[in-house]
């Protein structure tokens, strides 16, 4: 059952009778406990509606197109509480969060609804078969699981939770039943590489066609580790190990499947020093949200663009001198791509400021990690020009304040000119340096 919070005026709902702080109970005699429910049953021509209202029980009936809406608003966008994650993985990055911060990043979510709405990656440990039983039912697809290892034995070491390698079973029956599955392994030294990265690669490309990719990454690794289980980071020489059994793993499954399936993520080749593959290697960047082709993708989407910069010409006036931060991964790459910007446009001058993570430690190199603080303290008396450029990634969704609460306005405040954030597009990044549409 859930609380009805709003009738849209002049919705199907409101035309039936439905108000505001109704409950409903079921739709066709099923039951509603969230948004899954909800949207999958509203998906009928012909609804019937159980609602209680100031304890009555009553029911509604509603005709509509199929999956049209009929408007009606709830408490929360889930229809209830998020799921808590209930792991004590050993490279949780929560866990080596600072005190202090917006409670909200305490928050350790696990939720396979979220999974489904939003892409959230889950564990399974707050599954049961009931569970699975309604993904099936509902066909919701892709699912995305933080896999990590298939060895039940050390799941349940590296998570902490005695259900972990039970779980495992589930990604099988969900595969079965022709649910696409999406996973991620996150890579910790000494305990699922090596061996077992090519025993959980191996088992999971058993999973083909159902399984649709899998991102290998490292555990990201703050200096606030006292008192969590000892790991340290890939170096160099690791690194480049782990791409090339990765590499090589997913040639194999080119040759078998006609699909690359494993992809290691940009942080890996970054820093092994080695060059990023081509475009047509991430197959559709499936996972690029695990840092998996993300610098590739900009490169090629900035190439794309380049080759019609003459048309930006009429709108872009000289001279413009513009920096941008970013993190101590990506330089390199941003540097060159600016670079050849500058190469194009007279008058056109960028510099490129790479900024160390100070606040989460040294070992965090990637650009959605920096905060306002390290932006502004690495920039403090440099000479910027007429606009700082900085990475979208480095605010939350809402796009509205860095990790460390922030507001880009108080960082523009601090260092003296305006700043704006810049989506990672090889034709935002351009754009944004020019000083069009923004």
């Amino acid at each position: 059952m859930v609380k009805i919070t709003e009738v849209l005026p002049k919705s199907r709902a409101e035309k039936a009778g439905l108000v505001s702080g109704d409950i409903l109970v079921s739709i066709n005699g099923n039951e509603i406990n969230d948004v899954l429910d909800y949207r999958f049953y509203l998906a009928d021509r012909q609804i019937d509606l159980a609602v209680v209202r100031d304890g009555r029980a009553m029911k509604f009936s509603i005709r509509k197109q199929e999956y049209d809406d009929i408007g009606l608003d709830f408490e929360t966008p889930l229809m209830d509480k998020k799921h808590s994650c209930k792991n004590k993985c050993v490279f949780c990055f929560i866990d080596q969060l600072p005190k202090g911060m917006r409670s909200t990043l305490y928050f350790k979510d696990d939720d396979s609804r979220l999974s489904f709405l939003h892409g959230n990656y889950i564990t399974l440990t707050n599954l049961n078969e009931s569970d699975i039983d309604r993904i099936i039912k509902m066909h919701i697809s892709p699912v995305n699981i933080s896999v990590h290892t298939t060895n039940p034995e050390l799941r349940v070491k590296m998570m902490k939770n005695p259900r972990a390698g039970d779980v495992l079973s589930y990604i099988k029956k969900l595969a079965d039943a022709g649910i696409t599955i999406c996973a991620q392994i996150v890579l910790c030294k000494g305990l699922n590489d090596g061996e077992e990265l090519l025993r959980s690669m191996r088992d999971l490309s058993e999973l083909y066609p159902s399984l649709d990719s899998v991102s290998v990454v490292p555990a990201g690794l703050t200096k606030f580790r006292d008192g969590l289980y000892p790991l340290d980071a890939f170096t160099p020489e690791e690194c480049a190990a782990v791409i090339g059994q990765v590499t090589d793993f997913g040639n194999g499954c080119v040759e078998k499947f006609g699909s690359r399936l494993f992809f290691a993520a940009d942080e890996f080749y970054i820093k092994a020093g080695l060059p990023l593959p081509d475009d047509e290697f991430y197959e559709g960047y499936s996972q690029i949200q695990n840092g998996v082709g993300m610098i590739t993708d900009m490169r090629t989407g900035f190439e794309f663009e380049l080759e019609d910069a003459d048309a930006y010409r009429a709108d872009f006036s000289a001279p413009r001198e513009v920096s941008v931060a970013t993190g101590m991964a990506a330089y390199g790459h941003i540097k060159g791509l600016c670079d050849r910007l500058v190469e194009r446009f007279e008058g056109l001058k960028i510099t490129v400021y790479p900024i160390k993570n100070n606040f989460f430690g040294e070992t965090i190199t990637v650009a959605g990690l920096l905060t306002g603080k390290d932006i502004s303290e690495a920039l403090e008396g440099k000479s910027l020009g007429d606009e700082l450029l900085f990475p979208a990634v480095c605010l939350r969704a809402e796009g509205d304040v860095f990790l460390d609460d922030m507001t880009p306005k108080e960082l523009s405040e601090r260092i003296g000119v305006p700043c704006r954030a810049v989506e990672n597009e090889g034709g935002d990044l351009i754009r944004a340096c020019l000083g069009i549409n923004l």
